[in-house]
């Protein structure tokens, strides 16, 4: 505004004189313009106040004890093994390159250069964290040489361990441990006869004539260049991300793979928020953040940047061109070119739940702001397995550790697909999966377990209402076996169990610390209630008839599916029994079936504590109990009989009174 002003008077005085001074302040106007982030002008301008700065030096001490800060010396460790494994680089292209009578001229400034992506590049990455890294290569240097020569070259170092090539991936990776550090290594081939080490790929030039599985593995690195490019302040962007991953971890909605955001969703989040408040510190922005993303109107798309067409003919995330893209739930779009949604595997549930998340952070974030609660309250885990009344246990074994270890990460990969098929239910409301896997029984063969909470529907005026899941289920298990026969990993010991059990019966499949209930005051009231559940209601034990009642209600309990003999059956030779939820006008609904075939695992390990939690139920007193029952039918009846008759004596005595009176 000054410098407005200021213009405006010479152009009065010196209306024909030089306008030297008017190309001066002209100048000193462009230059003192703020750099213009983002799609959209930003919502504050406004600096940070003291009690900003004081709020931000306790965030970063609240989050220190969570190990997201790394050494000095450890990050000097990586630097080193980054630096010994780009020299390995070099040589290895300096010797394909002669091996291919490559001129000596090219040979000397042929190149080739390792670039990082993900959590490490962004300068986010915890103690232990793995590095994402790309190999870049000239034109002359295959695919197969790096799944070949490289791959000998590597196994020839002495700090190289775990050392296994996955060529045939989605994006092709070699993955390694290099001093005890975990490195995942892309390919990337140019269409460049020497790799220079100024190389910028964030230039969409450096696209053309490439095939698709390069595009796939540059497309890391560009999106991570560009998010560094687009924020105003880059380190209050990382202590800002730094703070809401760890709170999407502590909250279970960490996990692209199961519908959640992974690191660049997240990523792209915090960017956009340091795009609107450029100014602000990071304790503002994570207040901001939740403000900002419980009020998002999705599916409307967040964008760090206008999306541009380089006219490279590669598919790119637009609605109004391909229709699939209509239907994400929640689109967070990539800044770099071909634009993709980092979150198309969010559903309905996982949306919601995170929005819930985000209204809780909001919520939390103001007390902090008001001095009315510390941070560490941000952090605070949220009890999973005490959040919902129903839960479906998967499980998911093999015989050897090998075969497990693919296993496992084939059915997490699709667990999405089971979660989608619950949200059609019409009777379910919500499904959570929890990210956390868990070990299973040991039966002598390697189990682990994911848990997915479960929300139905109040069906008002249904006194029993079967639900059947078992096509739910069955439809999850045959893409499941379906995919690993396609992939020849399928061996005939792999086998997914699924089975329902209820809130107080998980503490019999988990690990003791998995299951952390909150510590409570034990008043009178509490115990009262205690004894009264324990003597009043069955306790349900036995996995094949849990919650038996003396009706003839359908069983409910846990279920195992049965694996079928061939994985993929026709619709005709499914026999698996039916799962069902029994649901009464006040009690909640209960998955049930009857066993298909031997006890699972999960089975074996109800039916072994369940007898030690027969031993302790039936210790408990009856004397007690019938003390209680008995003082608690007294006050009922005593109620009763006062709300009946006290009006009836009421009026008897006004009665008489008035006719004794007229006497």
């Amino acid at each position: 505004i000054k410098v407005t002003s200021l213009l405006l008077k010479f152009l009065q005085k010196d209306v024909n004189g030089s306008c030297d001074h008017v190309v001066f302040l002209l100048s000193l106007t462009i230059h003192q313009t703020p750099k213009h982030y983002g799609i959209t002008s930003p919502i504050s301008l406004a600096l940070p106040k003291e009690a900003d700065l004081v709020l931000a030096r306790k965030l970063t001490e609240t989050l220190r004890p969570f190990g997201v800060f790394e050494e000095e010396l450890e990050l000097q460790r990586r630097i080193l093994v980054l630096g010994k494994l780009n020299t390995l680089v070099k040589v290895w292209i300096r010797e394909v390159s002669e091996v291919k009578n490559i001129p000596a001229s090219v040979i000397d400034n042929v190149g080739g250069k390792i670039f990082t992506f993900g959590s490490y590049r962004l300068g986010v990455h915890t103690k232990g964290a793995d590095i994402d890294a790309l190999c870049v290569v000239p034109r002359h240097v295959e695919r197969s040489d790096f799944f070949s020569s490289f791959y000998e070259k590597l196994k020839e170092q002495e700090e190289v361990k775990d050392l296994r090539a996955v060529e045939e991936a989605f994006v092709p990776v070699i993955k390694l441990s290099f001093d005890g550090i975990e490195i995942d290594i892309l390919f990337a081939r140019l269409a460049l006869q020497t790799i220079p080490e100024n190389l910028d790929l964030r230039d969409d030039g450096l696209l053309k004539n490439l095939d698709i599985r390069c595009i796939r593995s540059l497309n890391g690195c560009r999106v991570t260049d560009e998010i560094l490019h687009l924020v105003p302040n880059i380190e209050n962007f990382r202590l800002t991300l730094r703070a809401i991953k760890m709170w999407a971890k502590r909250h279970n909605i960490y996990s692209n793979i199961l519908g959640f955001l992974g690191g660049v969703s997240w990523a792209m989040l915090v960017a956009r928020t340091c795009q609107l408040y450029p100014n602000a510190v990071a304790s503002t922005l994570v207040h901001k953040f939740f403000l900002v993303f419980s009020k998002w109107e999705w599916p409307n798309p967040v964008l760090l940047k206008q999306p541009e067409d380089c006219n490279l003919n590669l598919p790119v995330w637009d609605p109004r061109v391909t229709p699939s893209d209509r239907y994400h739930l929640m689109p967070i779009i990539t800044p770099a070119y071909p634009q993709q949604n980092s979150t198309y595997n969010v559903s309905a549930s996982t949306r919601a739940i995170m929005v819930e998340e985000f209204k809780r952070g909001l919520a939390i974030t103001d007390e902090i702001l008001q001095n009315k609660a510390d941070w560490s309250k941000l952090f605070e885990a949220p009890n999973f397995f005490q959040k919902y009344k129903h839960y479906i246990v998967l499980l998911a074994s093999a015989q050897a550790e090998k075969q497990h270890l693919e296993w496992v990460g084939l059915v997490e990969s699709k667990i999405r697909i089971l979660v989608g098929n619950l949200e059609k239910n019409e009777f379910i409301t919500l499904a959570h999966v929890n990210p956390q896997s868990f070990p299973g029984p040991k039966e002598g063969t390697d189990n682990t377990m994911w848990v997915i909470g479960i929300v139905f529907k109040k069906m008002e005026g249904s006194e029993n209402l079967n639900v059947d899941l078992t096509f739910d289920i069955q439809t999850f298990t045959d893409t499941v076996y379906r995919q690993a026969i396609s992939s020849k990993m399928f061996e005939q010991d792999m086998k997914i169990t699924a089975m329902h059990v209820k809130r107080k019966q998980l503490q019999q499949l988990l690990p003791k610390m998995a299951i952390q209930r909150s510590k409570r005051k034990a008043s009178a009231h509490l115990l009262l209630c205690k004894y009264a559940e324990q003597s009043f209601q069955n306790v349900e034990q036995n996995p094949d008839n849990v919650g038996t009642s003396s009706s003839n209600a359908p069983r409910k309990g846990a279920a195992s599916l049965k694996q079928p003999a061939s994985p993929v059956q026709h619709d005709s030779e499914k026999k698996a029994k039916v799962d069902s939820v029994q649901q009464n006008a006040h009690p909640s609904p209960c998955l049930s079936a009857g066993p298909a075939g031997p006890a699972s695992p999960l089975e074996n390990e109800m039916s072994k504590k369940a007898k030690v939690e027969e031993v302790k139920d039936n210790n408990v007193k009856p004397n007690v109990f019938f003390f209680f029952k008995l003082y608690f039918q007294h006050c009922v009846l005593y109620f009763v009989l006062y709300t009946l008759f006290n009006p009836i004596i009421n009026i008897t005595y006004k009665v008489w009174t008035v006719s004794k009176k007229c006497n």
